[in-house]
């Protein structure tokens, strides 16, 4: 999906999603369950294909230092507005979530968030973003994914399985934690038939 192009023209459905309170209820659970038995500040947190920068921020108020990374300006031009108008602190890098060492992503995070970008990549672009996150992501580092279940969708990303996510990182155990929640238009549902889930990735 041409991202450029869809923020250019204002079509950026996914933001929606913070309007769902099961997504919203859904997500909160899985920050907690990262959180578990600690207490502020929690690490290091990298929200790639950051957007406009919802969760980021979200992860940033509950006691996280993120940093989100897209490649789209004006994606990041709206999660600066963002960021001002709530007041948290959230690094943003202009970059490739196939390449974050050479976008300026320094190793050491504890928590990695993707909420759409890699079941939108091709084979190879998979494996580049396994391999950068592994070399950026923390020993004891967990990454949350939602990816959509693999289907031919146009110009819309086609999904990914369980077993392609493994395959793009190896090394790490992927733990399906179910559907998402998310309640699309009726219209987009039937045709787009998203069947969104949540994987859990952590090493070993």
């Amino acid at each position: 999906m041409n991202y450029e192009f869809a923020y250019g023209i204002g079509f950026h459905p996914w933001e929606d999603a913070v309007e769902e309170p099961l997504f919203v209820e859904r997500i909160t659970q899985l920050f907690e369950e990262e959180e578990r038995d600690r207490e502020p500040p929690y690490g290091r947190a990298l929200d790639v294909g950051t957007g406009s920068g919802i969760w980021g921020i979200e992860l940033a108020k509950r006691g996280w230092q993120v940093t989100g990374i897209d490649n789209v300006e004006k994606a990041l031009q709206r999660a600066r507005d963002r960021i001002g108008t709530t007041g948290v602190e959230m690094g943003l890098v202009l970059g490739d979530v196939t390449d974050l060492r050479a976008s300026g992503i320094d190793p050491g995070y504890q928590l990695i968030l993707d909420t759409g970008t890699f079941h939108g990549l091709n084979r190879e672009q998979r494996e580049a973003m396994g391999r950068e996150v592994d070399a950026v992501a923390a020993p004891d580092a967990s990454v949350l994914m939602l990816t959509w279940e693999p289907k031919r969708r146009g110009p819309l990303p086609r999904g990914a399985s369980r077993s392609e996510i493994e395959a793009a990182f190896p090394g790490w155990t992927v733990t399906d934690l179910g559907e998402t929640h998310f309640e699309a238009p009726r219209p987009v549902e039937l045709l787009l038939k998203p069947d969104e889930h949540w994987y859990r990735l952590r090493r070993g």
